[in-house]
């Protein structure tokens, strides 16, 4: 019977089998269940977006790991991973903001991340933004249309000249399917599944911005919070922002109290503070808008750029609270005032022409058969 099994291992392979024991790990009963390290956690998914499970081990691995719930160190084990194998920014000299939001997008709200994050890119901030396409289980308008609404087709753009445009202009844009190839592979078993795993967690807290950075993070459940904040410690991010926005991203609301929590990871000693805002204490209340149609969304995108229309008040509202906590403002009322003056001056519109431009620019460098 031994040889039986060792002839039925043999014929499995080393891969498999190895992929077995990372399996068992997670997939485990209560008292037999030991979880993963760090560096455990870090070769399961490397070995998942590299293909060295079958699909039946791979699908096994998600929703057992989704059940179990993932601790700290799997998630820092598993960012290392996405860090290793994922595309990475060139360094910007800009203070640099990067948005980790659920990467299935948007289907009830209109979106107000693209046009805050233009906004932030006009006073001086390097920002990073990164997201999927048509994805589950929301299938959400994505972060990709959305700019390429406004004119900047930013997922058209290789890595190669998506960092150029970062490094010169300080706006970034990953788009899974365009540049994170390994991690798009495993959509198809996201789809069968139909629930989130624990990597819709990780593209919450992990960042493509390779040098310090604010890293600012939506979430839904206050569990998730915590577990994000312990990730990042692990992980030696210094600072970040959590942000009970809306649809678990990072949009503030304006119709109710936003809360938020500012993590600090100090050489001795780390703290946050606790945020608790309201929109109609700076004369900025509005009601949520609802997300019809995406040109529908587009016009008024670009009636809010010009300083008026239904999301004004809530892009002066979300534009100036990450000024502030960017610290680029001392406070929140400053951020306000410089968001709602970058809005009117025209500013904000003047720089998506440039960065269209020079996205043009950029794209035809890296494609110079087009330009042909």
């Amino acid at each position: 019977m031994a040889a039986r099994r060792q002839q039925r291992q043999q014929q499995l392979g080393s891969d498999a089998l190895r992929f077995r024991e990372l399996l068992a790990r997670v997939g485990s009963g209560e008292r037999t269940s030991t979880g993963l390290s760090r560096a455990e956690a870090d070769e399961a998914l490397s070995r998942l977006l590299q293909g060295q499970a079958s699909p039946a081990q791979a699908g096994a691995f998600l929703i057992a790991h989704r059940l179990r719930r993932p601790r700290p160190c799997e998630l820092a084990g598993m960012a290392d991973a996405y860090r290793r194998l994922g595309p990475t920014l060139p360094p910007s000299p800009r203070p640099t903001v990067s948005f980790g939001v659920p990467f299935d997008g948007r289907n009830r709200t209109a979106p107000l991340l693209p046009l805050t994050a233009l906004v932030l890119n006009t006073a001086g901030l390097a920002v990073v933004l990164q997201g999927g396409g048509a994805m589950p289980v929301k299938y959400g308008v994505s972060q990709a249309e959305l700019f390429d609404a406004l004119g900047l087709p930013l997922a058209q753009l290789s890595w190669q000249a998506m960092g150029q445009l970062f490094a010169e202009q300080g706006l970034a844009l990953m788009h899974q399917p365009r540049h994170f190839a390994l991690a798009e592979g495993l959509i198809g078993l996201r789809e069968q599944i139909g629930k989130r795993p624990p990597l819709a967690t990780l593209e919450l807290l992990w960042s493509c911005a390779t040098n310090p950075h604010l890293q600012v993070s939506g979430f839904v459940h206050a569990p998730t919070e915590q577990l994000m904040a312990d990730t990042w410690a692990l992980l030696g991010q210094k600072q970040a922002l959590t942000v009970k926005g809306l649809e678990g991203g990072v949009d503030l609301p304006t119709s109710r109290v936003s809360i938020a929590a500012h993590w600090h990871a100090g050489e001795e000693d780390a703290f946050h503070e606790r945020l608790i805002l309201q929109a109609r204490d700076h004369d900025l209340r509005a009601d949520e808008v609802e997300l019809t149609t995406l040109e529908g969304w587009c016009a008024m995108a670009r009636a809010a750029l010009n300083g008026h229309g239904p999301l004004h008040p809530g892009l002066i509202w979300n534009s100036g609270f990450y000024l502030w906590r960017a610290g680029v403002q001392p406070d929140l009322d400053a951020g306000i005032r410089q968001a709602a003056e970058l809005l009117q001056s025209g500013r904000v519109a003047r720089c998506i022409e440039t960065l269209a431009s020079r996205a043009a620019a950029f794209s035809q460098a890296d494609n110079p058969a087009v330009q042909a």
